[in-house]
């Protein structure tokens, strides 16, 4: 066997050991400046302008390192190293949370999510897929705490190989981030070039847990704060007796799926169609916009927001809200004598949060009797639940008023496969959608196409706003009242990451009477609101709601 010089030995150690010297100082340098909003920088700008920054953090930790004696060096540098690496993991959850929810992770309440996101991926690229992920995701966090503390290590043993440099190199970027600092000077909209990104997210790290602690106090107090809790039964909700009312949440349903151009032309030319045989049929609807306390997921979230009148934003305040007796609206038109039910087809567990609610009957996954093969995520089409509110329901001989709450999950990622609509004495049990299913493209190459995703996204919405249009045309008499709304925006990945949290909502009726109570509201004729329509937080709705079909009394 040949070998070599021991000085080519030497020299090729010498160059491998710079090249790992300069990779542990870049991968240090990139956990201290990334930005965890890299998504919302401009296109071309990122890898660019946006790391020209001065960590501060890193000059303070050279510092303290530069004066230490070897020992404690190497100790102070392997608890610096696993500190940077845990801060470094969150900065990655807080750009996917970014990425996908527009908002940055909460490391106190956000840990259930994670399970909602594998069996999101279960159900786009199958368990072994999913099980993929999840593996690939705890290996990078590991390997992320094992190289950023060898990273760190590595780099103070240079420190007292050249300690003049060192200092003056430290003092001269000190006094640049000093001024830069003052300045405010940035090369990117909203990105310092005087970087603190790691003391803030440290910071916000620790405040969280105090924050949320405050916070759940704060709303302990609001669910008490109640002016219709002992409005007396004859008066609440008095103005809709005999009426039947559906209030219908449409998955992902956004304020885009209106008024953005790249892909809102299939909801826009559905919502006219579906204005115009409504009207023909003698309903007519308002429409307006509410902000929604959530983005791209948590539709629960939502539902428990638009219903309790109360916002509710993360998951302490939705736990500690179902744990009460708080007036939701499903409850209010329980109290006033109607029979409440609810249409859940997402719910595919026990959900005892249906008694929060104020529902008399709930139909789940398991008692919709639904026999075809699921949609992706989706457990069945929306049009056959339609049916069913239909057949179990609103077709019962000598019924008391109605209050149906429906859940329609077609328009839920990953929009595929998405169904067309049938006539509706073909639907039977679901079987009828087989082909459909069979034929349909796969999650995995739709999301290969960004273009395409979003045009499957609209073509979703449309679907399922045409499903409930259509049972209205269909099957809808004097007495029915529409409420039709969006739970929040859909991912990031179709409506980008500066987009509001705002959804469209509806109401239409057939009875004069029941439009002319919100007519001071200023929404807009029809199913599709203008772009100045109005727009409010997505708790006032209960109260609002209740006020105007209330109105032989005021609230005690």
């Amino acid at each position: 066997m040949r070998k070599f010089p021991v000085s080519v030995n030497k020299h090729v150690r010498r160059i491998g050991g710079a090249v790992v010297t300069t990779l542990a100082a870049l991968f240090v340098f990139l956990a201290l400046v990334l930005p965890d909003q890299i998504f919302r920088l401009p296109p071309g700008n990122f890898w660019g302008t946006a790391l020209v920054r001065v960590p501060i953090e890193g000059l303070l930790a050279v510092a303290l390192l530069l004066v230490l004696p070897e020992r404690a060096r190497r100790i102070t540098a392997t608890v610096l190293g696993v500190l940077l690496g845990a801060l470094t993991v969150l900065k990655i959850i807080d750009i996917a949370f970014f990425a996908v929810l527009a908002r940055a992770f909460d490391p106190v309440l956000d840990w259930m999510l994670f399970k909602d996101g594998f069996n999101f991926l279960t159900d786009s690229v199958g368990k072994g897929g999913a099980i993929g992920v999840a593996a690939g995701g705890v290996l990078l966090a590991a390997v992320t705490f094992v190289a950023m503390t060898f990273s760190v290590r590595r780099l103070s043993r240079l420190l007292p190989s050249h300690p003049r440099l060192v200092r003056g190199g430290v003092v001269t970027l000190s006094a640049a981030w000093v001024t830069l600092a003052v300045m405010g000077f940035q090369l990117v909209g909203g990105i310092p070039v005087a970087s603190q990104s790691a003391t803030d997210l440290a910071r916000d790290t620790v405040l969280a847990v105090p924050k949320d602690i405050e916070d759940r106090k704060n709303f302990a107090r609001e669910v008490q704060d109640d002016d219709f809790r002992t409005m007396p039964q004859d008066q609440l909700l008095s103005a809709l007796r005999g009426k039947d009312v559906i209030i219908g949440f449409v998955e992902s349903y956004g304020r885009d799926a209106v008024e953005n151009p790249d892909f809102n032309r299939p909801v826009v030319e559905q919502l006219r169609t579906g204005q115009q045989k409504l009207e023909a049929k003698g309903f007519h609807g308002r429409s307006g916009y509410l902000t929604s306390p959530t983005f791209g997921g948590g539709s629960w979230l939502a539902h428990s927001t638009f219903l309790s009148g109360l916002w509710v934003d993360n998951q302490n305040r939705y736990r500690n809200l179902v744990a009460t007796d708080r007036l939701t609206l499903t409850s209010a038109f329980g109290k006033a004598g109607f029979r409440t039910v609810g249409f859940e087809p997402g719910v595919t567990f026990a959900w005892p949060e249906g008694q929060f609610y104020g529902y008399q009957q709930i139909y789940d996954s398991h008692t919709l009797g639904y026999n075809g093969p699921m949609l992706s995520w989706s457990t069945m089409p929306d049009q056959y639940v339609m049916k069913k509110v239909q057949d179990y329901e609103f077709a019962k001989p000598k019924r008391k008023p109605l209050m149906a709450e429906v859940t329609l999950t077609s328009s839920h990622t990953p929009w595929t496969p998405v169904p067309s609509m049938l006539p509706w004495d073909q639907i039977g049990d679901g079987k009828v959608y087989g082909p459909t299913v069979a034929a349909a493209e796969s999650p995995q190459k739709l999301f290969s196409d960004g273009k395409k995703v979003k045009q499957a996204y609209a073509g979703s919405i449309a679907y399922s706003v045409d499903s409930l249009l259509s049972w209205v045309q269909e099957y809808g008499d004097d007495n029915l009242v529409l409420v039709l709304l969006g739970d929040h925006q859909p991912a990031s990945v179709v409506v980008g990451t500066n987009s509001t949290k705002d959804v469209p909502i509806s109401i239409v009726a057939k009875d004069p009477k029941v439009l002319d109570r919100i007519s001071g509201w200023g929404w807009t004729d029809g199913l599709t609101p203008a772009p100045g329509a109005p727009l409010w937080p997505m708790n006032e709705f209960r109260d609002k709601f209740l006020t105007a079909y209330s109105p032989q009394g005021e609230p005690h």
